[in-house]
């Protein structure tokens, strides 16, 4: 039983750095009516991320090292491919869509943003009452934000992959969501940006689970890590303070390294774990807030998705600790297991030398661009 939850942790570890972590937030569509029964969507994603797709899907060797004068000249060759992967239908009947490259910035300051801008349009026949949108070139979730010609309020939508979304009706004052649905689909999207799709957050977390199972030593940590992305999540919301992916996402990485490693170091919570913990939280908010940036929220509905989003990255994190927490007190059928030698042996360390290793490939592969 040992060797077998040794191996799940194991193989949750392998899988975080065989695949890319989390994504939301990476991708997003402004999509409008405009004047003379026309349509366009401003798509904005990462460069390297959309050329490697494009290019793994015509079976070409995926590039490396990419600049903008690369990107720029590579995607034109792909339009027919992207406009392919879009996909507008005005009552049901699909559109025909026309695809151009508006913009790529890749500043080799890591601290300023990396990204292409993509604006596909298309035209609408007289009368049409209603769009519906579906983009094929995005594995994750990402959110849709429509404005109609007639002046309607801004409507957001979360999407998985290459779902097609439910109808943007072209009234001028549709129906506002109702809070209680606006609340239950924050909450499923801030689970859903940790379980399945956060593997560097899930590694965190359980990084912080691993150091002791003891519940005083997970409730420090975990209380300070909550009240620090929480604090972050909201500034970044509001816009008071800022940080580009390009450096937040290699921190994150960092910070899954470092609990790991801390663990292979101390077998006990020491006075500056928490504050450690707190430092990274700070980092993981704003990351959090990359999903939610620029999505043109209603002032009336910025508050109840902001709470509802939190309570459900909660959720997700309460959730790994009570599986990893029932994994190790199923495999141990006697209490005191992190007081047994074996279990720092056969567990700890295996498992954080597994996800220190994960985190250092993911700093050095989101430094580079990869």
């Amino acid at each position: 039983m040992i060797r077998r939850l040794c191996a799940a942790l194991l193989a949750l570890a392998w899988l975080g750095g065989a695949a890319q972590a989390h994504e939301i937030g990476t991708t997003q569509v402004q999509l409008s009516t405009g004047p003379g029964e026309t349509w366009s969507a401003v798509i904005t994603t990462a460069p390297t991320a959309l050329v490697n797709r494009l290019e793994a899907a015509a079976g070409q060797p995926l590039s490396h090292d990419l600049t903008a004068e690369r990107v720029a000249a590579i995607l034109p060759g792909h339009s027919a491919a992207i406009a392919a992967q879009v996909e507008v239908r005005a009552d049901g009947t699909p559109r025909p869509t026309t695809v151009m490259v508006e913009r790529v910035e890749m500043p080799s300051d890591i601290t300023l943003p990396a990204f292409v801008v993509l604006r596909a349009s298309g035209t609408l026949p007289p009368g049409t009452r209603a769009l519906t949108w579906r983009y094929g070139l995005v594995h994750s979730t990402y959110g849709v934000v429509f404005t109609d010609a007639a002046g309607g309020a801004a409507r957001t939508q979360w999407l998985e992959g290459d779902a097609t979304s439910a109808p943007f009706d072209l009234a001028a004052n549709p129906t506002p969501v109702a809070l209680p649905q606006l609340a239950a689909q924050y909450l499923a999207l801030g689970f859903l940006h940790i379980l399945p799709e956060g593997l560097d957050h899930i590694l965190f977390v359980l990084g912080i689970f691993l150091l002791s199972t003891r519940l005083r030593s997970i409730l420090v940590q975990v209380t300070a890590f909550t009240l620090a992305h929480s604090v972050t999540l909201g500034l970044t919301l509001y816009g008071v303070i800022s940080l580009p992916s390009r450096v937040v996402e290699p921190l994150i990485a960092l910070s899954v390294a470092y609990v790991a490693v801390e663990n292979l170091l101390t077998a006990r919570l020491t006075p500056w774990r928490p504050l450690v913990v707190f430092g990274f939280g700070l980092l993981h908010g704003m990351g959090f807030a990359g999903a939610l940036a620029d999505l043109r929220l209603a002032r009336r509905d910025i508050i109840p998705a902001l709470v509802s989003f939190n309570a459900g990255i909660e959720l997700a994190q309460l959730s790994i600790i009570a599986a990893a927490y029932g994994a190790v007190a199923l495999a141990c059928a006697s209490g005191g297991y992190t007081d047994k030698p074996w279990y720092r042996r056969r567990v700890v360390i295996p498992a954080s030398s597994a996800i220190a290793a994960t985190g250092l490939f993911w700093t050095v592969q989101r430094v580079a661009g990869l």
